[in-house]
């Protein structure tokens, strides 16, 4: 040590006396490189070079760890990976979990005897085939003393998730829309079949903001507006309400003739609410009055609907199947039809219909369409023919009894593929690359008790939202690209 301060004071002293050598580069603050680096190579090495040394002890202390320590050490709201298990199973076997406004935004096992602890049963063949968040391919091998059977895992960082954020459980009916606010990371909210509306914040800790009250019925559809201030909502008792989302207060409320089913704000012009209803029209209605400016009809129940950035064309889905592209007027409202088109073969509600501004598989806009009977249909939009749509893919999935989402999934989207997520009536979340004609489906993630109604990204894409028919909501966190 005696050796190493004197020529460290060396030659810092010399370093000082010569003003015209350059500063020496700053040393890494990273403690586990340094603790690395200072430790002295051991006798028995093949290499006395120390840097060698240091460098090969860094590389084996970052390492990752195996699949067994990853689950081991999972966490949700600060519990274990065994007890979500249990607690999941409980509520499949008929027992109830408890949520108080207290713990809002979190999961609490009921108790019982039969709550097992955090070491119960960590088994390599169990953690290996239980993939929460990560895609697991078992491989069969056989060697001379018999048939043995590998687990290996093949993780790509694009679909791969680190487990679940946080889960909300407060809503004992079925969570049929979710979204995330415009540009936010934090804010997001869902609405049930009983008509309330939550809005939630992700980050820690979790909780509710507002929970708010005015629908009778089912919630249908809900749109932030660009500052994230307001809401608009509507539902199947025919109203279209207007909240604030400070004072959790419902400021407007705008009556129809029938079922409102879709509605979204417009982007340049959020004075501007479109709303398709069972009527078979759009209307557009003055956010500030309340008042309806002008309607366009259709030849069915207008059930999605969606609005290019520049909030000149609608692209709207109908109980029948087919996607139309309609004109709208940012300045006065105005609205025109311009395109009809049929997304598949089947006579079967839209469900959603998404628009993205880029594509690197298409070289331009494209539009997502999903239908009732499990038809994902992928689109490029020609800007210059006002919106006409090309059909580029389909991806035909299993039949559906509810009205499931699907979405983009953008920044996956910038790699290789076409990605889009979905819920499923098998209680999953699939991931599904829809330029793959064989072996579209890349990932699933298990953690719902139900059928998995709606799924949302928030804005960055680190986390995503899922929401079940038993009013669970899970928000799951997505594993850092190296």
């Amino acid at each position: 040590m005696a050796d190493a301060d004197s020529t460290s004071g060396s030659s810092a002293s010399a370093s000082t006396s010569s003003p015209d050598r350059p500063a020496a580069p700053s040393m890494p603050t990273d403690p586990d490189f340094l603790s690395c680096v200072l430790q002295p190579p051991t006798p028995s090495s093949s290499r006395p070079d120390a840097d060698y040394v240091a460098l090969r002890r860094l590389l084996l202390r970052r390492k990752p760890p195996s699949a067994l320590q990853q689950r081991m050490e999972w966490r949700c709201n600060g519990k274990g990976y065994v007890a979500y298990r249990n607690f999941l199973l409980r509520r499949t076997d008929g027992g109830s979990a408890h949520s108080t406004p207290s713990n809002s935004g979190r999961w609490i096992p009921s108790p019982g005897p039969a709550t097992l602890s955090e070491a119960d049963s960590w088994s390599p063949i169990r953690d290996l085939r239980s993939n929460s968040g990560v895609l697991s391919r078992t491989v069969s091998l056989s060697s001379k003393q018999g048939d043995t059977e590998r687990h290996v895992r093949f993780a790509e960082p694009a679909y791969s998730f680190v487990g679940m954020h946080c889960i909300f459980d407060n809503c004992k009916v079925s969570v049929t829309i979710l979204k995330f606010g415009h540009t936010s990371s934090d804010l997001l909210a869902y609405g049930a079949a009983d008509g309330s509306l939550m809005v939630c914040q992700v980050s820690e800790p979790p909780s509710v903001l507002q929970k708010m009250i005015g629908h009778s019925k089912t919630i249908t559809d809900f749109d932030f507006s660009s500052n994230n201030q307001y809401i608009a909502s509507c539902s199947l008792d025919k109203t279209v309400r207007v909240w604030e989302i400070s004072k959790g207060t419902c400021i407007r409320v705008v009556y129809g003739v029938s079922s409102q089913l879709c509605i979204c704000f417009h982007p340049v012009n959020n004075n501007l609410l479109l709303v398709g209803n069972a009527n078979k029209e759009i209307s557009a209605i003055n956010f500030s009055t309340g008042r309806v400016i002008s309607k366009l009809n259709f030849d069915d129940a207008v059930t999605a609907l969606d609005i290019d950035h520049t909030g000149q064309l609608i692209f709207a889905g109908d109980a029948q199947g087919y996607i139309y592209t309609v004109s709208v007027n940012s300045h006065t409202g105005s609205l025109s039809r311009t395109h009809k088109n049929k997304s598949s073969k089947s006579k079967s509600p839209i469900t959603t219909i998404q628009y993205r501004t880029f594509s690197l598989v298409a070289r331009c806009p494209v539009l997502l369409s999903c239908a009732q009977d499990g038809n994902l249909s992928f689109f490029s939009i020609t800007t210059d023919a006002k919106g006409y749509l090309t059909l580029i893919c389909s991806l035909k999935l299993a039949s559906r009894v509810q009205a499931i989402r699907a979405s983009f999934c953008p920044l996956l989207s910038l790699e290789k593929g076409e990605f889009i997520v979905t819920g499923s009536e098998d209680a999953n979340v699939y991931f599904y690359d829809l330029a793959r004609p064989k072996n579209s489906c890349v990932n699933k993630l298990q953690g719902h008790g139900s059928p998995v109604i709606g799924v949302a990204w928030n804005h960055g894409e680190n986390l995503l939202a899922s929401s079940d028919s038993d009013g669970t909501v899970i928000v799951w966190k997505r594993a850092k690209a190296n």
